[in-house]
């Protein structure tokens, strides 16, 4: 009876030895299997290294080593003028240090758009491209689009006065004109950011203009009044030359007078000669 029940226990230890054996071998090849698919799959999307915000930072923070960390990014979907360096963004002089020019969320990918050249000021000369001069147009609450307007909108300029007309002997009317079309927004009064929540009234917005649009911006605020026009960020139409007066805006249209030619007076005397009466013509006297 002893030996049978020694062979049992055996039996029963060899068989927990086997299942053991085989529970190890499956969880092996599954864990192989695993790393095997994580490897065919960081193939598969090949990926680069780049800096992103460690926080939220806003326009003119300077950007220091804890603000940014290195992450692993799709490098099919990688974003133009990213940094892959944090000694290449990260200056330990705060003389060169780089500052914020537009404002970015947590996590966001840093881009060379968004920050200054190391040591740049972050005003709005980081702002303005090659050849390109800001200039200020006075606004209110009707011409300056009821407070809706953001640094980095574009808006279309139009300009109303009195123009003389061509023909003289016509007199001269109020005039309503498209003078310059797309034209940026940089600043709307001492702000650059475009990070307000709310509508505020401006009393001045900057633009971002040639040295001849802002000639021709200072001579017509000086002749009249300017009014800006919003333009929406996915609209790539250009707006063609628009001109309205008081005559068009109401649809008077001009009647032509007709002058009346008057006719050349012919005085005559008649004479007899013989059997014969003759006319002939004399100068008219009144």
């Amino acid at each position: 009876m002893r030996m049978v029940f020694g062979l049992v226990l055996v039996a029963g230890l060899a068989l927990a030895g086997f299942a053991v054996f085989m529970a190890q071998n499956y969880i092996g090849s599954y864990q192989s299997a695993l790393e095997q698919e994580r490897a065919n799959r960081v193939d598969a999307v090949p990926t680069v290294e780049v800096l992103v915000a460690t926080r939220a930072m806003k326009y003119g923070e300077a950007i220091t080593r804890e603000d940014v960390r290195m992450v692993d990014w799709p490098e099919a979907a990688l974003p133009e003028g990213t940094f892959s360096d944090v000694e290449t963004l990260v200056h330990d002089n705060p003389d060169l240090a780089r500052l914020v020019l537009r404002a970015m969320e947590k996590d966001e990918a840093v881009l060379a758009v968004k920050v200054t050249e190391p040591g740049e000021d972050a005003g709005i000369t980081s702002r303005l491209e090659r050849g390109m001069r800001a200039f200020a147009i006075k606004v209110d609450v009707s011409s300056g689009v009821s407070g809706f307007l953001r640094p980095g909108d574009r808006v279309d300029i139009y300009w109303t006065g009195r123009a003389p007309r061509s023909d003289p002997n016509l007199p001269a009317s109020d005039v309503t004109k498209l003078i310059e079309v797309g034209v940026a927004l940089i600043a709307v009064d001492q702000t650059s950011t475009n990070d307000a929540a709310e509508a505020t009234i401006a009393r001045t917005v900057t633009v971002a203009a040639t040295p001849q649009q802002v000639a021709s911006l200072a001579q017509a605020q000086s002749t009249g009044n300017l009014s800006l026009s919003l333009v929406g960020s996915n609209d790539d139409t250009v707006a063609t030359a628009i001109e309205v007066d008081q005559r068009s805006l109401l649809g008077i249209t001009m009647e032509a007078k007709t002058v009346e030619v008057q006719k050349e007076e012919i005085c005559t005397i008649r004479t007899r000669r013989g059997a014969d009466v003759v006319e002939l013509p004399i100068p008219c006297t009144n």
